[in-house]
């Protein structure tokens, strides 16, 4: 074998065992097993929990438009285009509703609570109408998928599938068995371990998200080991192309 045919060989098969590694199907695949799945009715029927700092839209309307209107607030009274304030929870898990006063919501639904406050406008207005809506509903995905970020959810229904989907899907380098949920429940803060390689994640009390939910989707061994190779190529290179020139003239 002369010195050129050994420098081309040492050189593909030290790079190639370098780049290449055997990857199981199983680490990849989402959603496995051939079993079917029955979805529990708890999860196609979950709501969030409302929670400390949590922006709320609140609008009442009845029969007599004109007896609602001190049940609504504007930013400025009188003015043409008057745009409603919004209710912020507080640390106390409470707002300050016209003609209810202090009122403490902290874990409820939004349909828990328009049916309670329905209930307490009925003394006041003819057949009253109240929508309640969650202005900060956000999602964080965090780590291996092609475009993390947070992202605005326009209902209260977004799945941890979905939140994925949002973000690009995962990158290969990520790690499927190993997603971590990040929740936020009454002032303390859960960490979930998420495995998308099951189908049972679909009747995870977790598969739908709440308000403020993170995502952190890990990396593998091998992104992990090539996150330095951008910076150091340059040696990577010499160092190879040294070690193929000395082999070959131990070779010669």
């Amino acid at each position: 074998m002369n010195i050129l045919n050994s420098k081309t060989f040492f050189a593909i098969a030290l790079l190639a065992s370098i780049s290449t590694s055997c990857v199981s199907p199983e680490k990849v695949i989402y959603f496995q097993n051939d079993k079917n799945v029955v979805v529990d009715d708890n999860v196609i029927n979950f709501q969030p929990k409302l929670q400390y700092g949590d922006i709320l839209s609140i609008n009442v309307t009845s029969l007599t438009p004109e007896a609602a209107v001190p049940f609504n607030v504007f930013e400025a009274q009188g003015t043409i285009n008057q745009r409603p304030l919004p209710y912020i929870m507080n640390i106390d898990g409470e707002i300050n509703f016209p003609g209810v006063g202090t009122y403490k919501i902290l874990g409820m639904t939004t349909k828990e609570l328009t049916d309670d406050l329905t209930l307490r406008l009925e003394p006041f207005l003819k057949d009253p109408i109240v929508n309640v809506r969650l202005e900060n509903f956000k999602i964080t995905v965090m780590g291996e998928v092609r475009s993390p970020g947070s992202y605005t959810i326009q209902n209260e229904r977004v799945t941890i599938v979905e939140a994925i989907g949002l973000a690009g899907d995962l990158n290969i380098q990520a790690k499927r068995k190993e997603v971590t949920l990040i929740r936020e429940q009454e002032g303390k803060r859960i960490f979930v371990p998420i495995d998308l390689t099951r189908k049972d994640l679909f009747n995870s009390p977790y598969f739908y998200l709440a308000q403020n939910d993170v995502i952190y989707v890990e990396p593998n061994k091998a992104r992990i080991n090539s996150s330095g190779v951008g910076t150091n190529t340059a040696v990577i290179i010499s160092s190879l192309t040294l070690l193929v020139s000395v082999t070959a003239i131990i070779l010669r």
